[in-house]
């Protein structure tokens, strides 16, 4: 078995094409346990050079509204009065901590991606 770290984008791109040649392998055999140790080092060098930022809170919350089929009407008991749901929505008001928690905890939107 010939791993090494993964320094350069170069060998990121390798270890990835090794990773598709690899995939299906079975658990406990020499091929199963390179593709495990390659997954883990790709995915560390993609968490320094690729890292990927929480989304939006508003992003968050349209992305919510719509798994759950709600509309701006049903967020008023977490975010107070339409015209609050629309400062909200345009970015001309912030979220504040008494929302965020309401949104969270009702709604189950990551904290995350609400204080962002």
């Amino acid at each position: 078995m010939d791993i090494h770290p993964i320094k350069t984008e170069i060998d990121y791109k390798n270890s990835l094409h090794e990773v598709e040649q690899l995939w299906g392998a079975a658990e406990g055999t020499s091929d199963g346990d390179k593709l495990d140790i390659l997954l883990t080092l790709i995915e560390a060098y993609e968490a320094i050079h690729y890292p990927i930022a929480p989304p939006d809170p508003i992003e968050a919350i349209k992305f919510r509204m719509e798994q759950s089929g709600l509309t701006r009407k049903d967020l008023e008991p977490f975010i107070g009065s339409r015209g609050r749901v629309s400062e909200i929505f345009s970015k001309k008001r912030d979220l504040s901590l008494n929302m965020i928690r309401k949104l969270h905890h009702d709604l189950h939107i990551p904290l995350e991606s609400l204080i962002n």
